[in-house]
């Protein structure tokens, strides 16, 4: 199945996204991607594109050399799913991560995540990506 022009308009911001916002965690760029009335449904972030840049401003003070290595993303009309890994430091097994996203009006309206821990030594060989 091909993707439509909208679909990979959608892709093709989110991945910016990550590229501009999220790995340099540059919370000025946070405007020209994410909408003013976002809507943020992991449990643990406060909610809002405000609470947005103040979360990136904190966590780049905490972990200046964290990096978000996407591994695949996949695109379903207004929906981007990103599967990435998350090292905070050189050294890291850091987390393994899935963002959902819905796009309106050219912009990431709402955000859906899950995370877990890479562990080495467990009982499946694969690993999580």
């Amino acid at each position: 199945m091909s993707r439509t022009a909208q679909e990979q308009e959608n892709l093709d911001l989110v991945l910016r996204m990550f590229a501009e916002v999220l790995n340099p965690m540059d919370s000025s760029a946070v405007d020209r991607f994410i909408s003013p009335d976002y809507i943020q449904h992991n449990q643990m972030a406060e909610p809002g594109r405000e609470r947005l840049k103040a979360f990136l401003d904190t966590i780049r003070k905490q972990t200046p050399q964290a990096v978000h290595d996407v591994k695949r993303a996949f695109v379903d009309g207004d929906h981007v799913t990103v599967h990435y890994h998350v090292r905070r430091w050189p050294g890291d097994n850091g987390w393994a991560v899935m963002d959902l996203f819905r796009l309106e009006d050219g912009m990431i309206a709402e955000h859906w995540d899950v995370m877990q821990d890479v562990v080495e030594g467990g009982p499946n060989p694969l690993g999580p990506f």
